[in-house]
């Protein structure tokens, strides 16, 4: 056993939440493999995938840098021990194909991390259950409202949420004289939501907003309504706390025990969730006790089959929360990069301008059936995706019993990751990987939905919905809102640096989910009939709730 020396503490605990450094202090662990325990784990003879020798505490802050290094050791599976956990890391498509949906019914549940699964979900949410008949249950109600159908239903809040978007965006950079931070300024709320959420980042507030509508069925938000503060406050504070491996205590157990304020915050986020959520979902109970009528919603739904499908309050609080959270910040993410992206690429906006113009033209702009005439158009959302997912690692799987694979011994209560970086920086599937192209995906006629159920995995779009029994079930939900927001976007506006600040496209923030370094952007409006169409024309009809 070899103890790490204080400067390789220092060295790997740099960039963490600062509350985790004290930890080091408190515990002494091991970093080097155990030999004779790698021995006696082996099963029959096969042993674990290869991996790096250390045993680590967390990673840094980009994980996937060497998660990505590893790959490229190891080959297309490996190991790596996460404290007293082990990790099998997929980097290839057919292994993914393999074990993800082949073999999902033994690789389809969820490890316990102790921050987000154990503490702040409660085991409760759908991304949170083990693979279980309670996760059934509540994969089946998401599906009743996340399906195609029932997504063609919610085309007009889509469609309004993306016009309030591209209009807000619009007003803060009066009339392209301005820079915008559409970290700031993008959302539906603008100034209001600044002050009152300590600037946080109102392009979460738009999605919000679309994502209040289907879960409430509400439609005014203002930064008067206490209860939608605080429930976008709660979601942005849970992307922050809860990176797959950044957090310490989720790999050490003995921390778990000590008073740790990583630990009180996670306790304080779960009882804020159910006392915000809580009351929320009793706002649309009592709306409808009173015999109002209240739109078709995932709450509404929800409380009709609490009884039939058994739900406790607790489930309808952590299922709703998981369908506001997730969505929102994925989404609101991929908005952010594009706009991070498209200053640079300067050739790649008057591609897609050209054939916007030649298929919509300038005096109307596209709508959802435009989107198959608009190849292009697309194929860049799907660049987008592939160049900057919101989550490199998604949530990672688990394995139910042992198993063996091509030789390795995967053992039961393993933690499947996987690894969307390495898969989305594959040269063989996607050539100079690095490269920002949106015309490797010309001649790509499937939505991304359509891609992940095709027999030849290799062939899949990309890999930024996650894979298997555990797909995110709001992927056709997410296709629509982004090419209703980014299409629009793209017809409206050009997209420039602000000269001497120069857009990074390498760091991000968060630890779970992915968004740029704060940056400003200039959007100059394309032609004079933006503003027409903007602000003048009456071009959504939505009913109000």
């Amino acid at each position: 056993m070899v103890s790490p020396s204080p400067s390789r503490v220092q060295h790997s605990i740099h960039g963490v939440n600062p509350d985790l450094r004290w930890m080091v202090q408190c515990i002494q662990f091991e970093e080097y493999r155990d030999p004779f325990n790698e021995y006696f784990i082996a099963f029959k003879g096969n042993p674990l995938p290869p991996g790096p020798p250390l045993r680590y505490a967390f990673l840094r802050r980009y994980p996937e840098k060497p998660l990505y290094k590893w790959a490229k050791k190891y080959g297309p599976i490996y190991s790596v021990w996460m404290g007293e956990q082990l990790f099998v890391v997929i980097n290839d498509a057919a292994v993914a194909r393999d074990l993800l949906v082949v073999h999902g019914s033994n690789f389809s549940s969820r490890w316990s991390y102790f921050m987000k699964n154990q503490t702040i979900l409660g085991g409760g949410a759908i991304t949170a259950s083990p693979y279980n008949d309670t996760w059934r249950k509540h994969r089946k109600i998401a599906m009743w409202l996340l399906n195609s159908k029932a997504v063609d239903t919610y085309a007009g809040t889509i469609d309004y949420e993306a016009h309030m978007l591209v209009r807000s965006l619009y007003e803060a950079s009066l009339d392209g004289g301005s820079a915008v931070d559409p970290a700031y300024f993008a959302g539906r709320f603008a100034l209001k939501y600044v002050t009152t959420l300590n600037k946080a980042r109102i392009l979460t507030h738009c999605m919000y907003s679309n994502m209040l509508t289907l879960a409430f069925g509400i439609r005014t938000v203002s930064a008067s309504e206490p209860l939608v503060a605080e429930a976008i406050r709660l979601g942005m504070e849970f992307m922050q706390l809860t990176g797959p491996w950044t957090n310490m205590i989720d790999f050490i157990k003995i921390l778990q025990w000590l008073p740790t304020p990583s630990r009180a915050s996670a306790r304080k986020l779960h009882s804020d969730f159910l006392d915000v959520y809580g009351a929320m979902i009793n706002q649309v109970k009592d709306r409808i006790d009173a015999g109002e009528e209240v739109p078709d919603c995932l709450v509404k739904t929800l409380l009709q089959c609490q009884h039939e499908e058994e739900l406790s309050w607790k489930d309808m609080c952590f299922i709703v929360i998981a369908f506001t959270t997730g969505g929102v910040h994925s989404t609101s993410g991929i908005i952010e990069w594009f706009l991070a992206l498209m200053p640079s690429h300067p050739h790649i906006q008057a591609k897609a301008c050209e054939e916007l113009d030649r298929v919509v033209g300038r005096h109307a702009w596209p709508t959802a059936s435009d989107e198959m005439k608009l190849p292009y158009c697309r194929a860049i959302i799907k660049e987008v995706l592939r160049v900057h997912a919101p989550f490199w690692m998604g949530t990672p799987h688990c394995s139910d019993e042992d198993f063996v694979y091509n030789g390795y011994y995967i053992p039961k209560n393993t933690t499947m990751v996987l690894n969307v970086y390495a898969l989305h920086h594959n040269e063989d599937r996607y050539p100079e990987s690095s490269t920002f192209n949106p015309d490797r995906y010309l001649g790509d006629e499937l939505s991304s939905s359509e891609s992940a159920k095709q027999s030849n995995v290799l062939l899949r779009d990309h890999w930024a919905f996650g894979a298997g029994r555990r797909l995110c079930p709001g992927m056709i939900m997410a296709e629509r809102e982004l090419w209703m927001a980014l299409s629009r976007l793209l017809w409206a506006f050009r997209f420039e640096e602000v000269p001497g600040e120069p857009i990074s496209l390498d760091e991000y923030e968060g630890l779970s989910g992915r968004t740029p370094l704060p940056f400003r952007v200039r959007l100059q409006p394309r032609h004079g009939n933006v503003r027409d169409i903007l602000l003048e024309r009456d071009e959504v009809s939505i009913t109000v709730f």
